[in-house]
């Protein structure tokens, strides 16, 4: 696909003011105290026939204390406690199976996969259902009940995403004070939706992000996700006013600007699925409504990619610089070499 977005100049220079409603601190304040319970409520060993990671099913209580599933992975004989990736899946995935991810596990951190309610069937499976669907919208996850903020789907995934960083502080192993939330598309604009209301996360991992800047990508692109809101609106026709109102409550841009956390990004200037600028418009404003000095922000552009941006290429990326941030780098260059196979034994 063609380059259709703003040139790479202004793209690094692009920081709208996004449509913020003046109760927007107010809103999510008061979600989340609605979910203040008591946030693990279930963990036992998974069988995987891997011997080099361990894995356990987690049920941990989300949105209105919905039971919410997961997974936590980590290497196996590994006692210390270890930094935790908090991962979220892109659109219309679940969690899958356990041996499915395991990139972060094998790379000596420990791993928590979090289902995303209501959304599996078209890539993953998932074992999360969403029992809330009767608000005002469309059938999809994105337009569930996007009529109103309370009733609109995106506040009880993102309230989910933000629960799942307490139940990780929760997990045996785990190094409370480094927890990382991490995502691509959808996943990574709950990464920093979760970067925007957790203020003491140790890094943000987020690639081609979805929900970022809605009411441009709803008017320059009918591709995915944002296709899915453009084609409630070509129906309900009145509902406009309505629907940009609900999206500014749930913008990635305002997320960003309360984030704290080093932060590592990833848009390729092809993606039609996550315009380009919708991304770039979270990045340059990352931070900057803390009051405080910008955090580590990386970005890494790929102009001759879409929305599966750098993909092994950027996840190598991504690596080392949790590695630096971590300062676990020398660590990894200290281990014995391999031997060569020509030197091994017969």
């Amino acid at each position: 696909m063609p380059l259709f977005d703003l040139p790479l100049e202004q793209l690094r220079q692009y920081a709208p003011a996004v449509a913020e409603p003046a109760d927007f601190d107010a809103f999510w304040q008061a979600t989340l105290h609605e979910a203040a319970s008591p946030v693990l409520v279930d963990v036992r060993p998974e069988p995987t026939d891997l011997r080099l990671v361990d894995s356990w099913d987690v049920t941990f209580a989300g949105f209105a204390g919905d039971p919410v599933r997961a997974w936590y992975t980590r290497p196996s004989g590994v006692d210390e406690l270890l930094p935790v990736v908090v991962e979220y899946v892109g659109y219309g995935r679940g969690r899958g199976l356990p041996h499915e991810r395991l990139t972060w596990p094998v790379a000596g951190y420990a791993h928590l996969l979090m289902d995303a309610r209501g959304q599996s069937g078209q890539y993953g499976a998932g074992d999360t259902p969403d029992p809330h669907g009767s608000a005002p919208g469309g059938p999809s996850p994105v337009t569930r009940g996007i009529m109103t903020p309370q009733g609109y789907y995106y506040r009880r995934l993102i309230t989910d995403a933000v629960r799942a960083i307490q139940a990780a502080r929760a997990l045996p192993g785990v190094d409370p004070g480094r927890v990382v939330a991490a995502g691509n598309s959808q996943g990574g604009g709950l990464a920093l939706a979760v970067a925007g209301l957790v203020s003491d996360l140790a890094a943000v991992i987020a690639t081609a992000p979805f929900l970022c800047h809605f009411q441009r990508a709803i008017e320059i692109t009918d591709v995915g996700v944002y296709g899915e809101i453009v084609n409630y609106l070509a129906v309900n026709r009145d509902a406009e006013p309505a629907v940009r109102r609900t999206l500014s409550y749930f913008d990635g841009v305002s997320f960003a600007r309360r984030a704290t956390a080093a932060v590592h990004f990833g848009i390729g200037l092809r993606d039609m699925v996550c315009p380009p600028s919708t991304g770039f418009a979270a990045y340059n404003q990352y931070g900057a409504a803390t009051g405080e000095p910008s955090p580590d922000r990386t970005m890494h552009v790929y102009p001759f990619n879409g929305h599966e941006h750098g993909d092994a290429t950027q996840v190598r990326r991504q690596l080392r610089w949790l590695a630096d941030l971590f300062g676990t780098a020398s660590r990894a260059a200290d281990r014995p070499t391999t031997p060569k196979l020509s030197e091994r034994p017969a």
